[in-house]
């Protein structure tokens, strides 16, 4: 019982912060483009992350009991 009401709590204290900051963000005009962010970001930050990607991708794909 006293595990649930902590997780329960845990959740609720977790949305409550997002519902905060995404107020704030919106209060301050702050937006987050991910096309805006592509623009910004480099070539080897993009080819690493689209490598890490992929191994994630096959790791899962060996893995016949997930």
């Amino acid at each position: 019982m006293n595990v649930f009401v902590l997780l329960l709590i845990l959740g609720t204290a977790l949305i409550l912060f997002g519902f905060i900051i995404d107020k704030l963000y919106k209060r301050k005009g702050i937006t987050t483009d991910p096309k805006e962010n592509e623009r910004n970001i480099s070539s080897s930050e993009r080819i690493y992350t689209e490598t890490m990607l992929n191994q994630v991708k096959v790791q899962n794909n060996n893995h016949p009991n997930l």
